[in-house]
């Protein structure tokens, strides 16, 4: 089993360490929250939503409305604010689209809230493990400078040893976070294909119910794309 000389890491390299470890601290942090953020707001769950647009799409309006008034995450909250405009306006599907948008756009954004923290984490985190590393091989050599007569191989090495550990914690959490990263995201990003699915899903159905009118105009892509919600 290897020694690692925990003695020989410099004031500079516990530093960089310290940087390291409260940047994986911020960013587990920040996924935990997500991840509670998500569990409340149903993130996924389709069950409601898609029985209440099929009820509405089948003409079972009021059962549909009742179905979303006390459901929570944001396909209820866009069925539900559909729902109340096209009830309140009948007919008004430019109106109801502007306000399932808003409404769209305001939870998306909500979801995204903290996602560039955890980006920067990942950006940072191997720029602050190549710093360690750069400091701790002028330290080493600073030392070996220093050495009169033969170097002392040992000392060098010890002192590569702290400079590269630095290194190999940042890519580290730099490669543990990225992941994580990406499944926030991509759960975001089926949230956003879902509400597009649903506004054109209601939108459709009632531009069938009044075929003497224009559709309602980009309802297929309402919210864009990644960098709406954040």
């Amino acid at each position: 089993m290897p020694r690692f000389p925990i003695e020989e890491i410099s004031a500079l390299a516990w530093g960089v360490l310290g940087a390291l470890a409260l940047l994986s601290v911020f960013a587990a942090t920040v996924v935990l929250i997500k991840l509670m953020q998500f569990r409340r707001a149903g993130l996924g769950d389709d069950s409601i939503s898609r029985t209440a647009a099929g009820q509405w799409c089948a003409g079972e309006r009021a059962a549909a409305l009742a179905a979303v008034r006390e459901a929570r995450g944001p396909r209820a909250a866009l069925l539900r604010d559909l729902f109340e405009t096209l009830t309140a306006y009948p007919g008004r599907r430019a109106l109801a689209q502007a306000r399932g948008t808003q409404r769209a756009l305001e939870d998306l954004s909500h979801l995204g809230q903290n996602m560039r923290g955890l980006e920067a984490v990942v950006q940072s985190a191997p720029m602050l493990g190549l710093l360690g590393t750069v400091l701790g091989m002028i330290e080493a050599f600073g030392r070996l400078s220093q050495s009169a007569g033969a170097a002392d191989p040992a000392e060098l090495a010890g002192g590569i040893w702290t400079a590269l550990i630095t290194t190999a914690l940042g890519l580290a959490i730099a490669i543990l976070f990225y992941f994580f990263s990406l499944w926030l995201e991509s759960r975001i990003a089926r949230e956003r294909e879902a509400l597009d699915s649903l506004l054109a899903q209601v939108l459709g159905n009632e531009d069938q119910a009044a075929p003497g009118q224009a559709p309602a105009s980009g309802a297929q892509t309402m919210v864009g794309g990644p960098d709406h919600v954040r």
